[in-house]
């Protein structure tokens, strides 16, 4: 929890602020949980929290931690329907005192910015991926991105594309990389009830190294790299689990199911779907990887699993690059290159005792110290109050 006497986010020495967040949808995924954490976040420093969305199952998180929630078709790229939004934004920015607003996506941040616009209100973006931007079209939708009087990127991967794809200047853009709850992430309080019943689950054979890929079902995640990879170890002593759901592509899984049996991995590899207790999932594996084949962001599961302790495998480049210590939290491979995962693999499968309790804490304390959600939220809130001071 962040130290209100020392994080209170002020707009006045009068008044405490009021920040609206916007995007898409409070569905499931990195922004809608940072979205959660920061309006928790803003409610500890005294601030008063808004969120608009259409709507969906982590709007009751909201509420939880003491934001308000209205719901709008803000996820909608018709351009009459954001012209639309936008004067309800408006109306909402001022019949509540929004002091600051936060948009974390293209579709809703334009109808934010014009909102924004209207009302003389303070306005800063999140640049939370690459985005395509194959064509000038594109590139003009996604420079909403970059239109905020500060614009936070998750990585300092991030970072060099605004510079480099849309030429950002340096001075407004703030690195403040995504975090990891480490009241949630922490090894001692998964106990061994669920440990046992996970195991149990996925029906995880005793005495064998647990290697797991965590992550949705789509291509650029590299699951048919990372089967490729097990193949090339050649190992039958193992238990490779694809944690993560499919979420309607059923092509693609059915790809993956005959890339195992084309290797003849039935049995070894094993697709587990969606969890809902990651930490014990990370509990259970020697080793985890992600195998993403472009570029991650950020990365989450890379630094997840390193909070609990676990070495990790991922591939060299993107967000992986500033969150893995290589050779001390673990290893980088080539992305697509199944031969350089394999190797990747077997170096963590091949650690002491001694050496991985000393890369466990290697990892935990680096994510600690500089990937945790404490950190985010409030380097986040010292964005809100520089903006907010330079406005007055």
């Amino acid at each position: 929890m962040i130290d209100n006497t020392k994080s209170n986010i002020q707009q006045s020495e009068s008044r405490l602020a009021t920040v609206l967040q916007v995007l898409p949808a409070m569905v499931t995924g990195g922004v809608e949980r940072g979205t959660v954490e920061m309006a928790e976040a803003i409610v500890n420093a005294g601030g008063r929290a808004f969120v608009v969305s259409a709507g969906g199952p982590m709007v009751h998180e909201l509420t939880r931690v003491g934001a308000t929630h209205f719901e709008m078709p803000v996820q909608s790229k018709n351009i009459f329907v954001m012209r639309k939004n936008a004067t309800r934004l408006a109306e909402l920015i001022q019949q509540e005192g929004i002091d600051l607003v936060h948009a974390r996506s293209r579709a809703p941040a334009w109808s934010a910015y014009w909102a924004s616009k209207r009302t003389n209100t303070p306005f800063i973006t999140t640049f939370h991926g690459t985005y395509g931007h194959s064509n000038p079209l594109k590139r003009f939708y996604n420079q909403i991105m970059i239109k905020g009087d500060r614009v936070i990127a998750i990585s300092s991967f991030i970072a060099g594309h605004m510079r480099k794809i849309y030429g950002v200047k340096r001075e407004i853009i703030r690195v403040i990389h995504r975090g990891v709850d480490l009241f949630r992430f922490d090894p001692e309080k998964v106990t061994a009830e669920r440990l046992v019943k996970l195991s149990t689950q996925w029906n995880i054979p005793d005495g064998v190294p647990v290697v797991a890929l965590p992550g949705r079902l789509t291509r650029w995640k590299g699951q048919l790299v990372f089967v490729d990879a097990i193949a090339k170890l050649g190992r039958r002593d193992i238990c490779c689990l694809l944690i993560g759901s499919d979420q309607g592509r059923t092509e693609y899984r059915k790809e993956v199911e005959r890339r195992i049996k084309q290797h003849n991995l039935q049995g070894i590899v094993t697709i587990v779907d969606q969890c809902n207790d990651m930490p014990t999932a990370y509990m259970l594996c020697d080793l985890v990887v992600s195998a993403s084949t472009d570029p991650e962001a950020f990365g989450r599961v890379v630094c997840e699993a390193q909070a609990m302790g676990r070495p990790v495998v991922a591939t060299n480049h993107g967000g992986a690059r500033e969150t893995v210590i290589k050779g001390e939290t673990g290893w980088l491979c080539e992305p697509g290159d199944a031969t350089s995962m394999a190797r990747a693999i077997e170096k963590g499968l091949s650690l002491t005792p001694t050496q991985r309790e000393r890369m466990a804490q290697q990892a935990m304390k680096h994510i600690k110290e500089g990937f945790s959600k404490d950190t985010m939220c409030a380097k986040t809130l010292e964005v809100y109050n520089e903006v907010l001071s330079t406005e007055k």
